[in-house]
């Protein structure tokens, strides 16, 4: 385990540098061409509730694809931090809507926002690769989200990031659960 944990720690610094470098790069348009490569996915989707998230560092701009999401009819909310080594909890939002600070200043619905539980989550990463694991943080909220809403339901995740951040191989352990697509810049990318 300390040996996956350390694998992990070094993936996360270099992974960290090339989002960063993308984000410089492709920050300012990457954002539009998520729409059209969600819209690839989506399509053959009935619409539903799906989760978001505001980008938070480097991380890619899914909005655009969210607002696009709520005019196809999907439902929108955005995950809430509760507390740690809990699962995330998700609250109705839809682009435009007022927002609160939360859990490192990361936007979040107000408090009175209903709790929904998505359909479809879009998870931000640090890298990911074509098996469809994918490396986050290391606070390990989605992989908790993920192991709870799919012991209760199905529930489809979708990671989203810039293309330049797949990698060979994500240092993975048992408790980490793959992704059933990644969204890029460059399009859909579904793991094999």
């Amino acid at each position: 385990m300390a040996d996956l944990a350390a694998q992990k720690r070094a993936a996360r610094k270099v992974a960290g540098s090339i989002r960063v470098e993308a984000h410089a790069m492709l920050g300012d348009t990457a954002g539009a061409s998520l729409v059209e490569a969600g819209r690839a996915v989506f399509a053959s989707m009935t619409p539903g509730t799906v989760s978001g998230f505001f980008p938070y560092r480097s991380e890619i701009n899914a909005l655009p694809l969210l607002a696009e999401l709520a005019k196809m009819g999907w439902t929108t909310a955005l995950p809430v931090v509760i507390a740690p080594a809990q699962p995330l909890v998700f609250r109705s939002w839809q682009p435009g809507e007022a927002t609160i600070a939360g859990v490192w200043d990361i936007p979040v619905p107000v408090e009175t926002a209903p709790e929904i539980i998505p359909d479809v989550m879009l998870v931000p990463l640090l890298s990911f690769d074509a098996q469809g694991f994918r490396l986050g943080y290391g606070g390990g909220f989605y992989d908790r989200t993920f192991a709870s809403l799919r012991e209760t339901g199905t529930v489809t995740g979708i990671g989203v990031a810039y293309s330049a951040q797949e990698v060979d191989a994500v240092p993975c352990g048992v408790h980490d659960v793959p992704l059933d697509w990644v969204l890029t810049e460059d399009g859909p990318k579904k793991p094999v």
